[in-house]
């Protein structure tokens, strides 16, 4: 692999775009700098040989790209080494015409759900194009001067997770247009289980555009040729799908991410806490936006006060304005792991925080379904559901998932 990458490319910190990402503008005090990233330097495995992410296996797409005018849609964790594809492939005479942001931006330093602005890469002069502001799809102008889109982003393995619905917009983008992708495959750090709700056609929203539980346990490029058989792109089309996999990557794999993800999944303990806590962004407790410990801390104004773990959040350049900003939580550290601790998606967070509420009639916000995906999780919490009463109604729908999500498997599977 480092033959093939030519002296002098730049690695990510030094890309420079002006006017790609810009965060809404907001009435906060000063703002705190986040804590830095605290993944490792390189990816951390159980695999019994090194992994090789797609965007590292030249041979298996370099072809395909010669010749043809190629847009990419990449961010901060779309990485060749030390290198980022974008210098890769430029160094190695691709024609890429254009780069497209998701949410986060191409660096993956804006907020959560700030809107991201079309710019311009001033290194290599590319075109940024937003995924994240005016249109989540690629417009037909957009691809009008491309052959090929090659997909190479870093996905978390949860439905919420954002990534995947601009995977969808962009292979119905191309779909319609008669372009080509390429996804280059990385590694899901959730992929070795599969749990949670299905979605419900009534609840979809670009938090959630595809009937798959929560933890759907498939790479990124599982989960394209998933869309693409289903046929769940517009009309019923099809992309003209390529994926790229990767080399001795298995489900049963535990991986750590080399680069954090997004700005509030700062750590592999977040990722890992992820799908369960993430489900409170739907009521009024705060998951640690605007602390140094998001996702990895949970709270409320209206728990006891005698919760074990105090916190106050505050805005930082991760979260501008933060859920319960100023105000005092009470809750629960969850940044070390316990000997009753769950690795896999729990509920046991939530309902208990929902028992414990001094305020239930505000517990549940209006945008608890499109997470959780369904309207019974909060029927079943408020009648006091326990968690295995609330699982056994996810079954059927969830082996069903299991049953599907077979057929679209690069990789052997968990036991």
């Amino acid at each position: 692999m480092h033959s093939l990458l030519l002296s002098g490319l730049c690695s990510l910190s030094s890309l420079f775009i002006s006017g790609c990402a810009t965060a809404p503008v907001v009435t906060a005090p000063t703002t705190t700098r986040a804590p830095a990233p605290k993944f490792p330097a390189t990816a951390v495995t159980t695999a019994a040989a090194p992994l090789q992410v797609g965007a590292e296996q030249f041979a298996k797409y370099l072809p395909q790209l010669r010749g043809k005018r190629v847009g990419l849609v990449v961010n901060q964790t779309s990485r060749v080494g030390a290198s980022h594809l974008v210098d890769t492939l430029l160094a190695q005479g691709v024609q890429v015409r254009s780069i497209f942001a998701p949410e986060h931006g191409f660096r993956g330093e804006a907020a959560d759900g700030a809107t991201i602005k079309d710019g311009r890469d001033t290194r290599s002069g590319l075109p940024v194009r937003s995924l994240y502001g005016a249109t989540k799809k690629p417009t037909p102008e957009m691809l009008q001067d491309l052959d090929v889109l090659v997909f190479d982003i870093q996905d978390v393995g949860v439905r919420f997770y954002t990534f995947i619905s601009t995977l969808h917009y962009v292979m119905e983008a191309a779909a319609e247009q008669g372009k080509e992708v390429i996804v280059l495959d990385r590694p899901n750090p959730n992929g070795y289980y599969v749990d949670g709700p299905v979605l419900e056609p009534a609840h979809k929203s670009f938090v959630g555009m595809h009937p798959i539980p929560i933890v759907h346990g498939l790479t990124v490029g599982e989960l394209a040729r998933m869309i693409n058989g289903q046929k769940w792109l517009a009309g019923g089309r099809q992309a003209r799908l390529t994926v790229v996999p990767v080399a001795h990557y298995t489900h049963a794999t535990r991986y750590v991410l080399p680069v954090r993800p997004s700005p509030n999944l700062p750590t592999a303990r977040a990722v890992q806490l992820y799908p369960s806590v993430c489900l409170f962004e739907g009521t009024d407790v705060s998951v640690g936006r605007g602390t140094d410990m998001p996702f990895e801390v949970i709270g409320s104004p209206m728990q006891p006060a005698t919760r074990p773990y105090q916190f106050t959040p505050r805005p930082n350049v991760g979260s501008p304005l933060p859920p319960q900003n100023g105000k005092l939580c009470y809750g629960l550290n969850l940044h070390q792991p316990t000997a009753d601790d769950s690795t896999g998606f729990t509920l046991k967070y939530l309902l208990d925080f929902y028992r414990q509420s001094t305020a239930k009639e505000k517990f549940f916000g209006k945008y608890f379904e499109q997470l959780s995906g369904t309207l019974s999780l909060r029927q079943q919490i408020i009648a006091g559901k326990s968690e295995g009463e609330i699982r056994q109604s996810w079954e059927p729908a969830l082996g069903q998932y299991k049953l599907m999500r077979k057929q679209y498997l690069l990789y052997p599977d968990f036991k």
